[in-house]
């Protein structure tokens, strides 16, 4: 028996968070050397070099700047996501005219993925803006686009942002990170059904049923989906949210002319060394702690 409406959106919410979670804590450093050669490419030679320079500079620390808000935003955005996930099912239900809670096909499951990122837009953006700051500081301060020795934590950011542009000054980067979201996860939530299935269909079994490394790997194969079709957009993105702190910054369609005529279309591209790396045992995490938690919740509620 189905748990009651507002009983399942709460397991949906709370198996996104724990899944956010994971992700997080399993691949902040690479998300760091990303953040820090989509901003400065021209400062490092190549992920290796990015890593041990900035360890040789701030310490192990440096690798994990930005955390609290990393945290807060993955948590934010795959609560809200998983969440968006199960309504926007319904609403593929509805449209198509399926009872409620019929299992999907692969491809409206990736539509749902879809539609529901439009929501954790809304969520992610305000703290992967100050994620990212945090994340570059160092370079911001080196390239003399920001004075040296400003005190870099979430409060400083938060308050620069509130003082120079105001609640709003939160989603720079906006109409970049719904333009990345929403093929992102058409291609996240397709990949990653469409590797349960395939796993199932060898198997013989069912896709809830393919065991923790087929998961793992169908969650990090999603996730190497959507950084390779989307990955430009995010480079686009980082600039913005980072070089805003410099002063106002150009938007989407400027930003990402201006990276194409000065450094060339491989600048688009720098970073995606730590991202492939990072993207399955994080994405592997996200999904295997959603899955299991749901899981368990639903069985607690009766499911």
């Amino acid at each position: 028996m189905a748990p009651h409406p507002v009983i399942q959106a709460i397991i949906d919410f709370s198996a996104g968070a724990v899944g956010g979670t994971a992700c997080v804590l399993s691949g902040q450093p690479f998300d760091t050397a990303k953040v820090k050669m989509q901003t400065f490419p021209g400062m490092y030679r190549g992920f290796i070099h990015c890593f041990i320079s900035t360890f040789r500079q701030v310490g192990l620390l440096g690798l994990y700047k930005g955390t609290t808000p990393a945290l807060l935003a993955n948590i934010s955005e795959n609560a809200v996501l998983f969440l968006s996930y199960g309504l926007c099912q319904d609403v593929i239900c509805l449209l198509t005219r399926m009872d409620k809670g019929t299992e999907l096909s692969d491809l409206q499951k990736a539509s749902a993925g879809s539609l529901a990122s439009i929501f954790s837009s809304m969520a992610l953006c305000p703290t992967e803006l100050v994620k990212c700051r945090l994340q570059a500081m160092h370079e911001m301060e080196t390239s003399g686009k920001v004075p040296r020795g400003q005190r870099s934590t979430v409060w400083t950011v938060v308050k620069t942002v509130l003082k120079t542009n105001g609640p709003l000054g939160f989603y720079e980067g906006l109409t970049s990170t719904i333009v990345r979201e929403i093929p992102g996860y058409f291609c996240f939530f397709g990949a990653y059904e469409v590797c349960r299935s395939t796993f199932a269909q060898h198997m013989g079994t069912d896709k809830d049923h393919i065991g923790i490394l087929p998961l793992m790997f169908s969650g990090g194969f999603g996730g190497a989906c959507l950084w390779l079709a989307v990955y430009p957009i995010d480079c686009v993105k980082s600039r913005i949210q980072v070089y805003s702190l410099a002063g106002r910054q150009e938007g989407f369609i400027k930003t990402f002319m201006g990276i194409m005529h000065t450094e060339g279309f491989a600048a688009l591209y720098s970073g995606l060394t730590p991202t492939m790396i990072r993207t399955f045992p994080a994405n592997g995490a996200l999904f295997l702690a959603y899955e299991f938690s749901r899981k368990f919740m639903m069985e607690a509620a009766g499911a």
